[in-house]
């Protein structure tokens, strides 16, 4: 990082234009109304922090890994928020408050209403898509329900009109002798108790009704879930078909069309067969070729989470039921009814639009020429859905489509997804805590990542960001550097000010490197020659790649580098480890893969990505590194232990009658709230030790089994110096910098960067051969620039070894520093798919033109 760097124009426009008065030049305004004062801050590591942060601008905390940032920003700013905003809601809401945690802290005053948006999963499930969480989708919907045109999904003709009389016709034509049932479907697929339409049907004087498939009485009609989607057909006649029935079917009819406005069900079983028929007409959805008839046209016949339009055999999931790698063969993944598919837009399903690229999408719905009276319905809803597509292109996204599953997009993806989303809510006098919005973007983006928060704080919102981007924390209007260590060595403020301030009186590590006395490490330049040992890959075709072929120089550092959505994890996770994994288990190379050579030189892959080291608060990090087995031990032999008659098991928080039976060993209580997500509190019987009192009461070296889950790893390392079995994983991670972590952390709470070290300090922990291939994807993220030194330092050493490491990286510092430089692109989607070139990074910088070989030559 050099003090040289200049900002570009576009942030520093950004930046002056967004930048308001300053608070003393604000007119009749206090201290309350123009910052955010906290007090007296103590949780975690916080040393009684006293900030204030301005309102209506843009704050950015920074320091190193561990220093307290979330801490301040998340625990403390954003947890009081939320607490205050539940003190606004109903008694019944409060009730709950004194369960909440509280934030140690003196107090806070000027407190906005706050909204957090992290890098965190949450509620987010299998059945969200990008569409979805940004509620284009919804908007979408509505759009083809308007102005659509309906067709027949089995002939393909047009949906017309159908008569009463037709629809007469049609019943009177079965065969003399069958059995028939006249009914008037009434509820379809629809959330509520229904009791008003469990009254019509009494009322109507009818006897009977089926109701999610089963048929009552009407004496014995259920009281229904609220909370299920259900079905409820009048049983209007049941009729045997004679000659003389005809008088008799056109009644039902009449009367079916009467309550359920313009349908009719019928349950037909004919002489000949065993098993009834059923047939839906409508006087409004009717195809005329074949008779077949559509439910009622809206926005929840496009919806893949109601039984209105799901397609019946995944359910709406687009695969078949716990089985995600076999698409639904009934919808060929595409989650809707078939019905549903067959009403196009200019000759395109809802999920045929969904599907295209987010800025293919949006100049396509552009483009639409509707007549007069369709314009006015649809064009106030394709204003709406471009302006929600045009904020996930600004913060870099473009290369998105509407139906991409949410749970597949990375930590950083779907925080800007959230970021678009808050924008086009056009929300006023919020305060948004943001954690490393910059995650996983190339630096291309950033600039347009930094008018989307000055969108955000030029509205009237404040807008805090946890960051570590050198180019945001310089567009910033406050810099808060936190510090000056991690973990007990951190918590308090070192420096504050603007970022020219801060760079030019700071003595921070921040401070230090923003005015160029500390840089980052040079390359090795280790040479990669001609003859140089190398895997490679020919003739890869998957996703945007199209019969690319690829050399990747053995025992050295590469980086493989493009704009989000390039094709970096299709060439890295899906083609090579993909073809490594498959070869050295003796398995064919993936179809997608023409051929690869010089895997012989390769005995292990190690793949470490950001997903979570566990999905419970019981996977915590010395669970993953294999050492709590031998914390466990260390105290079934201390004479506490043997007198009680204790043995290893007694100190598991998974089972056994050493832990606390109140959390069950978890050291807290989930509080489920109807009404917002599950809090969980503090265990009221252990307060969060996890263990019961006579397992507390052994002691090694004066401490109990959960004051080890509360050291931080750095704490542990000379605690358990003497044990090499705990000491060696210890020591690998704060080799990756994760010292300030606690052994006991809930894997819950870990970053993606921070799992993804805990993986590969896992991995240094083992036996190496020399021989390993280490694949990373954006090992930086959560880094402090000081923390990328370091981390640098782990992977030079690994290929000093004899090793191989390639990461996948935005971060032009770590770029800098590698071997072999393998640029894809130049867009996203596809605009990408292309190797632009591959060379050592200075060589790159100068010999080729992309968006990385700019950011490169900016460093110099």
């Amino acid at each position: 990082m050099k003090s040289n760097r200049k900002p570009s124009a576009a942030a520093k426009r950004t930046r002056n234009e967004a930048t308001p008065e300053s608070a003393d030049q604000q007119p009749n305004g206090n201290v309350a109304n123009r910052f955010i004062e906290i007090r007296g801050a103590r949780t975690h590591n916080l040393k009684n922090v006293d900030l204030d942060i301005p309102r209506g601008k843009l704050t950015v905390i920074t320091g190193v890994s561990g220093s307290g940032k979330s801490s301040l920003a998340f625990d403390t700013l954003f947890a009081e928020g939320q607490r205050q905003y539940m003190e606004s809601l109903s008694s019944y809401a409060r009730q709950f408050l004194d369960q909440m945690e509280r934030p140690d802290v003196d107090s806070i005053r000027g407190l906005q209403p706050a909204l957090c948006i992290d890098q965190q999963q949450g509620s987010v499930s299998s059945r969200s898509t990008v569409g979805t969480v940004t509620e284009i989708y919804d908007y979408l919907r509505l759009l083809m329900a308007r102005i659509a045109v309906p067709a027949c999904h089995q002939c393909g003709s047009p949906i017309e009109r159908q008569s009463t009389m037709q629809i007469a016709n049609s019943i009177h034509a079965l065969p003399i002798g069958t059995k028939l049932t006249i009914a008037a479907p009434m509820v379809i697929g629809r959330k509520g108790a229904h009791a008003d339409v469990l009254e019509r049907i009494a009322k109507a004087g009818l006897l009977r009704a089926r109701i999610d498939g089963q048929q009552y009485e009407i004496e014995d009609l259920p009281t229904l879930a609220v909370r299920k989607e259900h079905s409820i057909s009048a049983i209007v006649d049941r009729i045997v078909v004679r000659e003389d029935s005809r008088e008799r079917i056109d009644q039902a009819i009449a009367v079916s069309i009467r309550l359920s406005n313009g349908l009719v069900e019928t349950e037909a079983t004919l002489p000949s067969a065993d098993s009834p028929q059923f047939k839906l007409y409508s006087t409004r959805f009717a195809c005329l070729a074949c008779g077949h008839s559509l439910l009622e046209i809206e926005p929840r016949t496009f919806s893949f989470n109601s039984q209105y339009g799901a397609c019946e055999a995944c359910q709406g999931f687009g695969h078949v039921p716990d089985q995600p790698d076999q698409v639904c063969k009934s919808c060929e993944g595409k989650r809707l009814k078939k019905e549903s598919l067959a009403i196009r837009l200019d000759g395109r399903s809802i999920s045929d639009i969904a599907m295209m690229p987010i800025a293919e999408a949006a100049q396509w719905l552009s483009q639409q020429k509707l007549d007069e009276e369709k314009s006015k319905v649809g064009q106030p809803i394709v204003r709406e859905i471009v302006q929600r597509i045009l904020f996930l292109q600004e913060v870099g996204l473009s290369y998105l489509t509407l139906d991409r599953s949410a749970n597949t997009l990375s930590g950083g993806e779907l925080q800007r997804v959230r970021l678009a989303s808050s924008i086009g809510t056009g929300l006023v006098g919020v305060c948004y805590v943001l954690d490393e919005p910059s995650v996983g973007l190339h630096p291309r983006d950033t600039d347009r990542l930094i008018e989307s928060l000055r969108k955000l704080q030029k509205r009237g919102n404040t807008v805090v960001v946890v960051e570590h981007d050198e180019t945001v924390m310089r567009m910033s209007d406050l810099l808060v550097d936190i510090g000056p260590g991690a973990g007990k060595f951190g918590g308090t403020v070192v420096a504050q000010g603007s970022p020219e301030s801060l760079a030019q009186s700071g003595t921070s590590i921040t401070a230090q490197y923003l005015r160029g006395e500390k840089e980052m490490p040079a390359s090795r330049a280790r040479p990669v020659d001609q003859d140089h040992p190398k895997i490679q890959i020919i003739g890869i075709d998957k996703n945007n790649l199209h019969n690319v072929s690829v050399d990747f120089p053995l025992h050295r550092l590469i980086a493989v580098t493009g704009v989000s959505g390039s094709g970096k994890s299709t060439l890295v996770h899906d083609s090579l480890a993909d073809s490594v994994r498959k070869t050295l288990a003796g398995e064919p190379l993936p179809k997608y893969v023409r051929r690869v050579s010089g895997l012989e030189h390769i005995d292990k892959l190690i793949e470490v990505d950001q997903t979570p080291i566990g999905r419970s608060p019981r996977s915590i990090p010395a669970t993953f590194c294999n050492f709590w087995d031998e914390i466990r031990k260390v105290y079934a032999k201390t004479r506490d232990a043997k007198q009680r008659g204790f043995n290893a098991a007694r100190f598991s928080f998974n089972t056994g009658t050493g832990r606390c039976e109140a959390c069950g060993g978890q050291g807290r209580q989930k509080l489920e709230m109807s009404f917002l997500a599950d809090v969980y509190v503090a265990c009221t019987q252990c307060h969060t030790r996890r263990f019961n009192r006579s397992t507390l009461a052994v002691k090694f070296k004066g401490k109990s089994i959960a004051d080890c889950l509360d050291m931080s790893i750095t704490e542990a390392l000379d605690f358990f110096d003497a044990f090499p079995k705990i000491s060696t994983p210890l020591r690998c991670l704060q080799q990756v910098g994760l010292g300030y972590i606690a052994v006991g952390q809930p894997s819950t709470t870990l970053s993606g960067g921070e799992a993804q070290r805990i993986k590969l300090a896992n991995e240094l922990a083992k036996t190496d051969t020399g021989k390993t291939l280490y694949l990373l994807d954006e090992p930086t993220t959560g880094l402090h620039i000081d923390d990328v030194v370091r981390l640098i330092g782990v992977m030079q050493s690994l290929v000093d070894k004899g090793n191989t490491v390639l990461v996948v990286e935005h971060h032009m510092d770590l770029v800098r520093c590698a071997d072999w430089l393998i640029d894809i692109g130049p867009g996203g989607g596809d605009a990408g798919g292309t190797i632009i070139g591959a060379a050592a990074p200075k060589d790159f910088a100068a010999r080729f033109d992309s968006p990385t070989s700019q950011a490169l030559r900016r460093l110099t």
